[in-house]
């Protein structure tokens, strides 16, 4: 029979597929494997109607025979098989799917499931192979025929013997060259790690001889022989199709630890089927630790993705929001085709829906364990809440309604971490207000002047130890209908109106006394008397929206060459003898109030966690007056 040309596409159209839809060429043999799975349901899908077809599941199979010495690759089943004109059609035409017109053809049943459906990953096999050869026959059939392809040349069909029913795909693999070494795909390793990499959950056992040591029987002790076992490769039942009730922590703990090399229990499990719009089951993992590089731009977000138990992707970043990237897991949908490229899956609306659902599930199951294992959550927390708290701050709040009720800050009052959810239920009818301070850690938040005064009150303070803290709260602006104050940076409102009155009149008799020191001092946009302070006698407040603390955070970011300067004021405790002190130099030695002046703001500095301009001064100013 002479050689005929590829129905329907160009050789270009060929030679495209062959070398740019795959970048990956080991992913032959997961395509080859999946084409022999649909072989197999279909023809157990008939013989659940078909009473003479004496066959069940168990005797389903598919065989890969690796031929070193002649550089042949044999995929085999024992399934449907075709006759010379479904060879035609399915091989000779490219894109053209037995399997998607069987789908099409019959309804579905539970227990069958058609993997292929857009008939391209047969030609996959031309990546590895420069000579394709089928042999097919269809079962119940006493003829076989052999269709047999050089890639873009064009392929022949023609009659041939062959003993049983099913396909035999057999690849001549190239010859190694200087960037490809074609010669693994002949080594039993490779194809070993290849089929439990790609098609560990085909439901279909994958066989293949492997040579093993063995004791040798009646030899001296240590002694071995060479062994030809023939191996099944696959586990064929994925774990998260499983039953929840019939798998066991000890397994889900398992599978984790080997799937994503963490020896350490994750803190959740959340396993669950959807049905709808679109399928999936989905088996997620909440690890209990950080990974070493979480916070580096060399680690990799992403789920494992499957179509029907077949891999697609290792890592599929789309799958997860960055403030969830530390989630792991498997989505398995047989609503996604095997032939889905990194370049489309950002416009597949399958993955964008199964994104957002499993986004959903991630919150609700998070907010499960905040609700029922304090403990747990806590655990997580400790690992992750930085993640979360930049997922609120990033995007410009969009997902305040995903996160605000998962974050947690310290609370002055509690002494660990509280939600917002949990400090608004304790607020008083009284407090309009959510008060934070900011500081490097809980105990130096908890010397602030400003944080005194206000516990004084009896109100709760959460402390902001973490960089990202503030930019969080900032860009949240308020939770409950109640907005966030800063006890360094905003006006508290915390005075009676006798207090206010006060305050307003000891200001406005030293107007004069103030304005000088504000110009001795140079660095501030005013300088005020506060009864803020307690004991203490001065601090700074911010009087813009940069706070003290959030031009430390700015200002260390290493690529920022914009500087920023909060606007800073200085107050002073109007009941400390410090205010008596300055007002008396003020009338008697204007040089002394304007050293005064430069040690009280180079004091609040200090209290602050802020560098000093010039030390040098400092140190003398404190001598001179000593």
């Amino acid at each position: 029979m002479g050689t005929k040309q590829f129905k329907a596409e160009s050789k270009k159209l060929l030679d495209m597929m062959i070398n740019s839809i795959y970048t990956n060429k080991e992913i032959f043999l997961r395509e080859l494997i999946s084409n022999a799975s649909d072989a197999l349901d279909k023809l157990y899908y008939r013989s659940l109607t078909d009473t003479q077809i004496g066959l069940n599941r168990n005797d389903f199979v598919i065989e890969i025979k690796p031929d070193e010495e002649g550089r042949t690759l044999t995929i085999s089943d024992n399934g449907c098989g075709m006759d010379a004109k479904e060879l035609e059609q399915n091989l000779g035409t490219i894109a053209k799917s037995g399997s998607l017109a069987f789908k099409n053809d019959n309804e579905k049943k539970d227990d069958v499931d058609i993997i292929g459906q857009f008939g391209v990953g047969f030609y996959s096999a031309f990546m590895v192979a420069d000579d394709v050869t089928v042999i097919s026959k269809p079962y119940g059939s006493n003829e076989a025929n052999k269709w047999h392809s050089k890639g873009v040349s064009g392929y022949t069909v023609e009659p041939c013997e062959k003993e049983s029913f099913g396909t035999d795909v057999i690849l001549h693999i190239k010859e190694d060259d200087e960037d490809n070494r074609y010669s693994e795909f002949l080594d039993t390793y490779t194809l070993k790690s290849l089929v439990k990499k790609y098609s560990d959950y085909i439901r279909h056992p994958i066989k293949m001889d492997i040579e093993t040591y063995q004791p040798k029987e009646g030899g001296e002790e240590g002694e071995t022989e060479k062994v030809i076992e023939n191996q099944t490769l696959n586990s064929m039942v994925p774990i998260w199709k499983r039953s929840a009730k019939e798998v066991t922590d000890e397994e889900y703990n398992a599978f984790y630890s080997e799937k994503f090399y963490d020896f350490e229990p994750p803190v959740k499990v959340i396993k669950s089927t959807v049905e709808g719009a679109v399928s999936y089951d989905s088996l997620l993992f909440i690890p209990s630790h950080t990974p070493y590089d979480y916070y580096s731009k060399d680690y990799k977000k992403g789920l494992s993705l499957y179509s029907s138990g077949v891999m697609i992707m290792e890592s599929c970043a789309e799958l997860l929001p960055d403030y969830f990237a530390f989630v792991k897991g498997v989505v398995d949908s047989e609503d996604l085709s095997l032939n889905i490229s990194r370049e489309t899956l950002q416009q597949n609306a399958q993955v964008q829906r199964i994104a957002k659902s499993i986004e959903k599930k991630i919150k609700s199951e998070l907010e499960k364990l905040l609700k029922n294992d304090r403990e747990k959550y806590d655990k997580f927390y400790s690992a992750f809440g930085r993640a979360l708290k930049f997922g609120l701050y990033s995007d410009y709040g969009m997902h305040r309604e995903t996160l605000q009720d998962l974050v947690m800050f310290y609370s002055s009052t509690e002494k660990k971490n509280v939600t917002l959810a949990e400090y608004v239920e304790r607020m008083a009818d009284s407090q309009k207000s959510i008060y934070y301070a900011c500081a490097e850690s809980t105990d130096k938040a908890d010397l602030l002047p400003q944080v005194e005064a206000v516990k004084e009150k009896g109100f709760e303070i959460l402390y902001c130890t973490e960089d990202v803290d503030e930019f969080c709260l900032k860009t949240l602006m308020n939770y409950k209908e109640k907005d966030f104050k800063n006890v360094c940076a905003d006006a508290l409102d915390l005075d009676t109106d006798a207090e206010k009155e006060e305050l307003k009149k000891a200001n406005e008799e030293s107007k004069e006394l103030l304005d000088s020191m504000k110009e001795y001092i140079g660095d501030v946009t005013a300088v005020r008397f506060t009864n803020k302070l307690k004991n203490h006698p001065v601090c700074l407040s911010s009087d813009g929206e940069i706070s003290i603390e959030m031009e430390k955070v700015l200002n260390a970011i290493p690529a920022n060459d914009q500087k920023v300067k909060a606007q800073l004021a200085l107050e002073i405790n109007k009941d400390h003898p410090i205010a008596s002190k300055l007002s008396e130099l003020f009338n008697s030695d204007k040089d002394k109030l304007e050293k005064y002046s430069k040690l009280l703001y180079n004091q609040a500095r200090l209290i602050e966690g802020l560098p000093i301009d010039n030390p040098t001064e400092f140190s003398n100013l404190i001598c001179e007056l000593m």
